[in-house]
């Protein structure tokens, strides 16, 4: 089931089309579902499809002259290896001369890898032997930073050659609730939270049982590929896993600063600083910083990747009990009363991409969106606020609440994020938009009726059209 990536699909068909040589760099963290993307695009197109291995050069040269045969003539190499990765290129080159052809390299860090002067050799074919041919290249990778530097990055052999370059990320709230059309859209928003829309986790979960039973089949039992998938990501790319587990552990428990961090794993700053770097990279954590913020003094960190969220906050703690295999008589008080306060940052999230990618009502055209907390200049408490908004045009702005709570939100949160808007100041006018899993109170309706107030449900959310 091919679900999502419409728009990158749609953009890959349309190089297709041109008829002209096109290099296309596909990239993102494992899982996210970049070779699910290129082998649906390849669907009935003649293609090259080419794995890189974690192996010898020799071996690679191997892999890459069967993959070549069985596209070119329809069957195995028969043990005829091309002499070196030149000779195959150039096999490459007479195919694709007068007819499309496409070339897929899946992981390419790992071809980069064995055989150290690939990316030269490949920008040189592309400036020649490939320039006039019909080929269409793909270059896949899952290693963030290579792809970013190595072949994106100015000082690659390879800079300034693609045509098109796709980062694939993780599925929002909407296309990741396709996978569950049955489920309630608490139930579909949950499952979000779970599995952060990762397409391999998706996999996993089966939309005709319940959230209870995708999780105690497919995540709280010891022998489910879920159960151990954070330890397993970070072996294949981490060389000092226990580290980046402490630092993760640490950010889960509740330490945001960067101070915090690194005295609760015992490592001074400065090496700390290289370690989230690269969690960072993988998209496992992010840092924010106030949305109105000039400097980074206010800076604190966070969990990004929803599915290391959602394992490190409920596994390690119920981890006896998977293993003994109790965990399904604890789950109602271990897990489920505890979900909607997992939730609560997790609708931030899809409140927040709602406005980004959805809202067909914003009253400007959208600047930044993020949160917003600083001291009250009246009470001096601190305050924070689930959503602002920004206009690109002028200094308008939108003060969101957003609550995943099972009683409807009434004008008593109205009035606090109007206070709170007062207490951020930056805006010469101020639009409020609360968010509530649970509905809104007669009165906040009412209230809401006319000026600068809007009223958004969980259910609204789930019916925008996805474009």
């Amino acid at each position: 089931m091919f679900i999502g990536r419409e728009q990158e699909l749609a953009k890959l068909n349309r190089m297709y089309g041109s008829g002209r040589l096109e290099v296309a760099i596909i990239y993102g963290r494992r899982r996210v579902g970049k070779t699910t993307l290129i082998n649906e695009f390849c669907k009935g197109k003649p293609t090259v499809f080419f794995a890189a291995q974690e192996s010898s050069a020799e071996q690679n040269l191997e892999a890459l002259s069967e993959a070549i045969s069985e596209t070119l003539s329809g069957k195995s190499s028969a043990g005829l290896i091309y002499r070196s990765f030149a000779d195959a290129f150039m096999k490459i080159a007479e195919a694709a001369e007068g007819k499309r052809l496409v070339w897929v390299i899946d992981e390419y860090p790992y071809l980069a890898q064995a055989e150290r002067g690939i990316s030269s050799l490949l920008q040189n074919f592309l400036d020649h032997q490939f320039k006039q041919t019909k080929l269409f290249l793909i270059l896949c990778g899952s290693s963030m930073s290579f792809m970013e530097n190595q072949v994106l990055g100015y000082q690659s052999p390879l800079y300034g050659r693609r045509t098109a370059q796709f980062k694939i990320l993780p599925f929002d709230y909407l296309d990741t609730g396709r996978w569950f059309p049955n489920y309630s859209c608490e139930d579909r928003a949950l499952m979000y939270g779970i599995t952060g829309g990762i397409p391999l986790y998706l996999e996993q979960f089966s939309p005709d049982q319940s959230v209870q039973e995708n999780l105690l089949e497919n995540l709280f039992q010891r022998n489910a590929m879920l159960y151990e998938e954070p330890s397993n990501l970070m072996k294949q790319e981490m060389r000092e896993p226990a580290m980046y587990n402490a630092i993760i552990t640490a950010i889960a428990s509740g330490k945001t600063k960067l101070s915090e961090i690194s005295t609760t794993v015992g490592i001074d700053t400065g090496l700390c600083t290289k370690y989230m770097a690269n969690l960072m990279t993988l998209g496992i954590i992010a840092k924010e910083t106030p949305v109105t913020a000039s400097g980074g003094k206010k800076t604190y960190y966070r969990i990004e990747d929803q599915f290391f969220h959602f394992w490190y906050t409920f596994v390690p703690r119920n981890m006896s009990a998977v293993q003994s295999g109790r965990i399904e008589q604890s789950y109602p008080t271990a897990v489920a009363r505890r979900l909607p306060d997992y939730m609560g940052k997790i609708f931030e999230r899809m409140c927040r991409d709602f406005v980004l990618f959805y809202d067909q009502e914003l009253p400007f055209a959208l600047g930044k969106a993020g949160q917003w907390w600083g001291g009250h200049p009246k009470t001096h408490r601190q305050v924070q606020i689930d959503l602002v908004v920004t206009s690109a045009e002028d200094d308008r702005g939108i003060i969101g609440s957003c609550k995943y709570t099972d009683s409807p939100v009434g004008e008593d949160e109205l009035r606090l994020m109007e206070d709170y808007g007062e207490a951020m100041g930056h805006f010469s006018r101020r639009y409020y938009y609360l968010f509530s899993k649970s509905g809104f109170t007669g009165p906040l309706v009412r209230r809401a009726a006319g000026g600068d107030v809007r009223l958004i449900t969980l259910e609204d959310m789930y019916q925008v059209k996805n474009t």
